[in-house]
């Protein structure tokens, strides 16, 4: 780990964090749980709120993917994705749903700002983000696709979303 110039958990945890925090919104599969801690991890993401039907660690199969990463992410677990969000709100951040949308606009043209703190949420596998959350929203993103198909895995919108915002908060 050394030779890779890898933080140890302690030092991670210490360490100051990428100003976004993940809403993951009744997601069903565990792996796709455990690809988003490795995610959040890899890029310092400032917490993951797990909501509804959710899987918590540990699991198995969230440890699977997640290879430890859940030790190193903060994460808390809410039953009500409305209290996830009320806290959001409380810590002053822009609550964004990542999610086709009438008033998303697409990531590419999304400029994030680089002193806010974002709360983006990612919705269930199948049915998206929660109807029961717009209220809470600044607005919505949707990836651009180019396919035959509607929608990325979860894992895959979490990666490229937080790379976006990244890169263009970086400089």
């Amino acid at each position: 780990m050394e030779d890779l110039n890898r933080l140890s958990t302690g030092e991670f945890k210490s360490r100051e964090k990428f100003k976004i925090s993940i809403i993951l919104d009744n997601v069903r599969s565990l792996q796709n749980i455990g690809s988003i801690f490795r995610t959040s991890d890899a890029f310092a993401i400032h917490k993951i709120y797990l909501c509804g039907i959710t899987g918590t660690p540990p699991q198995r199969e969230i440890e699977r993917t997640a290879l430890g990463a859940t030790e190193s992410v903060n994460w808390q677990y809410f039953e009500k994705i409305e209290d996830a969000l009320r806290e959001c709100q409380n810590q002053n951040h822009e609550i964004w749903a990542i999610e086709q949308l009438d008033i998303s606009q697409s990531l590419e043209e999304f400029i994030p700002d680089k002193g806010k703190h974002y709360a983006l949420i990612f919705g269930n596998e199948v049915n998206g983000v929660s109807e029961s959350t717009f209220p809470f929203l600044n607005g919505g993103i949707e990836i651009p696709q180019f396919g035959t198909k509607h929608s990325f895995n979860i894992s895959v919108s979490v990666g490229i979303v937080i790379w976006d915002f990244f890169m263009k908060t970086r400089v």
